[in-house]
């Protein structure tokens, strides 16, 4: 009799381990595993063009040579392709704007993130794709206006996030700040949020978030809304927040 509840005990115990795991792996899907990691950098714009294009494709580089990890960087939607996205960890979205791919290349993008592929969006990649509801979901909310570039505070909301751990918990920092049609959804996880009494021209109200993440259809996203300017780009703080959401969306960090 105690041999069968010893057992008895020991397959409950090994019952909630898989449980935990398999709450583990829903929260956290395991990336897609690319040997060597490659992020593909795309900044292709149907609207606004944003002059930091450029310094946000070197900043990425030398985030990729100081991590291992190779990019290439390209405004050619035919690279999205099922066998060509198999290549990346991760796919960027470096300030495009407006319908950036057709609907075979956006069903090659749902295949990739539905694989465990990983998504990084800056600034205006909340500006595109407006009628693509599944993207909508993964950038987690669309761009609706904004005041003109000014400094503003920033409070960061989860420390744990690699994109905000080696932030202060408060910082001022001068960029374009986005007012968004909604909010994220519930299970999005706000990482930074900024204070609109300390800037004109806010609408949102608070909390006014800045950045996000989430796991999202089989893959992770990561959305950051600042990365207007182009000296955000060289701006110490601004780097170690894209270092850091990067990794995370290619299941580096």
């Amino acid at each position: 009799m105690r041999d069968a509840r010893a057992v008895r005990a020991a397959c409950v115990a090994l019952v909630a381990v898989l449980a935990l795991n398999a709450v583990a792996c829903a929260e956290s899907p395991a990336p897609l595993v690319v040997e060597p990691a490659r992020a593909l950098v795309f900044s292709r714009t149907v609207g606004f063009r944003h002059a930091s294009i450029p310094a946000g494709i070197s900043a990425v580089e030398s985030i990729g040579a100081a991590h291992a990890m190779e990019v290439e960087a390209t405004e050619d939607p035919a690279v999205f392709t099922a066998a060509n996205l198999a290549r990346f960890r991760v796919v960027i979205f470096l300030n495009t704007t407006g319908d950036v791919l057709d609907a075979a290349q956006q069903v090659a993008m749902e295949q990739f993130i539905a694989a465990g592929g990983g998504f990084a969006g800056v600034h205006s990649a909340a500006d595109t794709e407006y009628g693509w509801p599944w993207y909508g979901g993964l950038v987690g909310a669309y761009f609706q206006s904004h005041p003109p570039i000014q400094t503003a505070t920033l409070n960061v909301v989860d420390a744990a996030h690699p994109a905000t751990s080696t932030l202060p918990l408060q910082f001022t920092r001068t960029d374009e700040w986005y007012d968004f049609q909604s909010v994220p959804a519930a299970a999005v996880r706000i990482l930074l949020t900024v204070d609109e009494g300390t800037y004109t021209g806010a609408t949102m109200g608070a909390p006014h978030p800045i950045s996000w993440s989430h796991t999202y259809a089989g893959g992770r996203a990561w959305y950051t809304a600042m990365g207007h300017t182009i000296e955000s780009y060289t701006e110490s703080l601004f780097v170690q927040h894209l270092t850091g959401g990067i990794l995370w969306a290619a299941g580096l960090r």
